[in-house]
């Protein structure tokens, strides 16, 4: 079963989970509101993909940083101090499959992993 991490409000998630549900395929998610990401977790992920793909610094969350906070990410063990106190800066949303990583929505990237 595909897992899914995010916060159900995203447009982006939304997009997926829609995306998820038109392939008919199940699904699992996760909300960092109610089940907030942990360093296990993260550390799980950089297996897979570097940190720098996880924080977000799109959103509004990484805006909010100041610029002193934002210098101060500088790898993964900043990155992941920065995630865990503040999991909207993880990029959203991030799928699980079969040890298999997804970040972001993509819908090729989704057709060529996913059908």
């Amino acid at each position: 079963m595909i897992q899914v991490y995010g916060i159900k409000n995203c447009s982006t998630v939304k997009k997926a989970l829609n995306w998820l549900e038109d392939k008919k395929l199940d699904y699992q998610f996760h909300d960092y509101k109610k089940e907030p990401a942990t360093l296990t977790k993260l550390q799980e992920w950089e297996k897979s993909v570097s940190w720098e793909v996880l924080v977000n610094k799109k959103g509004t969350t990484w805006r909010k940083f100041s610029k002193d906070e934002q210098a101060a990410v500088t790898d993964a063990k900043t990155a992941n101090e920065a995630l865990l106190a503040n999991n909207s800066l993880i990029k959203r949303p991030v799928l699980e499959i079969d040890k298999q990583l997804i970040v972001g929505f993509n819908e090729e990237e989704y057709l060529q992993k996913l059908t």
